[in-house]
């Protein structure tokens, strides 16, 4: 009796063991970049996934600084074997991981998913998160680089707000304008040295320029789209009076009203506005851009690095929750990003009372049409080449080198780290 009692209780211990096993979540390792920014908005986010998925439980890892880094973090982590299952990498960076093997080709997860059609991802706006024919990455916040004016100092310097100028010299000539009618404030500050050298493919795009020539093996940007690219970067700081700082500086200086003209990512208007308060009216413009000229996409997409097919099927659902009409609508509430997703924006219970509540936010979907690639230099440098042109940039931002010079020596320097 005692031998059967013994064997049952037993069995009772590894049946409550099998059951205890098989009610644990399944977790999913996410990373990603820019806690200032996103770190409130991915944790609503898996709070709402994982109250509607139980057997999901998101864990974030710390996040990194910026996109660069966060590339570099996850090449190490191939490395050592501790890849996240998924990770928020900048549009431009999708690459890197996709030369090397390590995303996971999204394509036959969206074959098998029925209704696909109907879910809200457009084509040209997955088209973002393709490489070499590859489903690597599904958007998830969007941007494009817009224009931010306090529209008081404007009036004050008899620019009428509804007439911003849309061409580099009028604006600068209007925030010259605004700083000589209000002592104390400051002209412009246009953020040229943001992650990934993505100004600068702004100011190379908008006047119809490439970075590489189509087979990628030549440096293009030292055409004359560079070279216009270049002058404005130099007359930004001559003739528009911009100040040689750092963007956190400039960004307190606008927010505190000090600051006429900003440029930067639209993923920074939530911020802006929550700090700006009731202090002044901040109004958004579309960027300059030629009659051939494009803007690259900024942003980031989710991929899946996750091997195991456990950890994809959740680590899908994650990123459909995510990028999905829910997600979606969290995350531009909390920012500036657009999503890569049509369903919300036209939703009245999601984010159409939003868009019309909040005018500026439709800047950036209205550049939507010149939108093109944020650019990722092939071959293994293409970190490396980001670094260099940011040098290169910065010679001139401090006056330092001629603007014909630094293009000239930023394209040598660059041509050399493509491969060969």
């Amino acid at each position: 009796m005692k031998q059967l009692f013994k064997k049952t209780a037993a069995l009772a211990v590894l049946m409550a063991a099998g059951l205890a096993q098989a009610q644990q979540p399944t977790e999913i390792v996410v990373d990603y970049a820019y806690a200032d920014l996103f770190k409130e908005v991915h944790e609503s986010i898996a709070r709402d996934f994982m109250a509607k998925f139980p057997q999901y439980k998101v864990t974030f890892r710390a996040p990194n600084s910026d996109y660069e880094v966060s590339a570099q973090q996850v090449l190490r982590q191939a490395v050592t074997g501790q890849l996240p299952d998924v990770s928020y990498q900048g549009l431009n960076r999708q690459r890197v991981f996709a030369d090397r093997g390590l995303a996971v080709d999204l394509t036959p997860f969206i074959k098998a998913e029925k209704g696909w059609a109907g879910m809200g991802y457009d084509q040209a706006l997955l088209s973002l998160g393709q490489v070499k024919g590859q489903q690597v990455g599904i958007g998830f916040a969007l941007s494009t680089p817009v224009i931010y004016y306090n529209a008081d100092l404007m009036r004050k310097a008899g620019v009428e707000p509804d007439r911003f100028p849309m061409n580099w010299d009028a604006i600068m000539n209007a925030a010259k304008k605004s700083k000589a009618a209000t002592p104390g404030t400051e002209s412009l500050h246009v953020e040229w040295d943001i992650t990934g050298n993505w100004m600068w493919q702004v100011l190379v795009f908008s006047n119809g320029g490439t970075m590489l020539t189509a087979d990628e093996k030549k440096v293009a940007f030292d055409g004359p789209a560079g070279k216009a690219a270049m002058l404005t970067l130099e007359q930004l700081v001559k003739q528009g009076e911009m100040r040689n700082i750092s963007y956190s500086a400039a960004w307190q200086d606008f927010v505190s009203g000090k600051l006429a003209v900003l440029a930067t990512t639209t993923a920074r208007l939530g911020s802006i506005t929550k700090q700006v308060g009731g202090k002044f009216e901040i109004r958004t413009a579309r960027m300059p851009v030629a009659k051939d000229g494009r803007l690259p996409a900024g942003g980031n997409a989710a991929m899946m690095f996750s091997k195991d097919p456990a950890k994809q099927a959740a680590a899908w659902e994650y990123i459909k929750f995510a990028t999905g009409p829910l997600g979606a609508t969290t995350m531009v509430k909390a920012t500036g990003y657009f999503p890569a997703n049509t369903l919300p924006a036209n939703d009245p219970k999601l984010l159409a009372p939003f868009y019309k509540a909040n005018p500026n936010h439709l800047t950036a979907i209205a550049q939507m049409p010149v939108l093109t690639g944020w650019y990722a230099f092939p071959g293994d440098n293409g970190l490396k080449i980001t670094d260099v042109i940011k040098d290169h940039l910065q010679d001139v931002v401090s006056q330092e080198v001629q603007p014909a010079v630094a293009l000239t020596d930023m394209s040598k320097a660059v041509q050399a780290l493509l491969p060969r």
